[in-house]
């Protein structure tokens, strides 16, 4: 990839395999429990949507170093969605809320607006992330999803935004192949092949070496990813 700050190239977060400490808090944003972190001083922003596991230490500790690993800070906002999502498709009532957690999580911003949001989701919550991504989009700058469920090129095609897409083996190969042939926008698309389905967020085993070092990858991943397009 181009255009790399060196900041996001010698990145290199303390990662704690154990009793991990968050860095941020808890917060009620649009009716939903949130996890909030990263400087208040941060002018961009971005909506982390989980997967069913909810608030796990892999995924704060992934929120922390997304937030303030590099020169450029992130306000970032963690919900726990996915138990709204059924097995095919996010329900309209999950997205709906989507627009009232960032006009609320603005109120946050030093401003009043952050200048920008971008969109994560492990799991069931890459499926969110790829729906709001879609060509009715206004709110999201750029998107990622992480070992994503339900991957569906036809998804792709309605994609307004640049999207990274980073698959565990588990995924289908040919169906992350067929989402990627169909992305018009600029993208990252990477498959890791020694990691299994949630190795980035709850099902994260950091006391295995190749594993920690594969979750360290996969940040460093989506933040020079989003350091270029958010």
């Amino acid at each position: 990839m181009s255009g790399i700050s060196k900041a996001c190239c010698s990145f290199n977060p303390p990662v704690v395999s154990k009793g991990y400490q968050p860095k941020g808090e808890y917060k009620t944003i649009n009716g939903l429990k949130t996890y909030v972190t990263g400087p208040e001083s941060a002018t961009k922003a971005i909506l982390v949507i989980f997967d069913i596991f909810g608030f796990f230490d892999q995924t704060v500790q992934g929120a922390d170093i997304l937030a303030t690993s590099t020169d450029q800070k992130y306000r970032e906002h963690k919900e726990k969605l996915g138990h709204f999502f059924s097995t095919k498709a996010a329900p309209p009532q999950t997205l709906s809320k989507i627009p009232n957690v960032v006009a609320e999580g603005n109120k946050l911003a030093p401003g009043g607006n952050f200048e920008s949001w971008s969109i994560l989701g492990y799991c069931w919550g890459g499926k969110i992330a790829c729906l709001s991504s879609g060509a009715d989009n206004k709110l999201f700058k750029a998107a990622v999803q992480c070992h994503p469920a339900m991957v569906d090129a036809n998804d792709a095609k309605a994609v307004n935004i640049p999207m990274a897409l980073l698959a565990s083996k588990d995924e289908p190969a040919q169906d992350v192949k067929d989402f990627e042939a169909n992305l018009k926008v600029p993208k990252y698309v990477e498959t890791f092949p020694t990691q299994i389905h949630g190795w980035m967020a709850a099902r994260s085993d950091l006391e295995n070496a190749e594993v920690r070092k594969e979750y360290e990858r996969g940040y460093k991943t989506v933040l020079e990813f989003l350091h270029q397009h958010s």
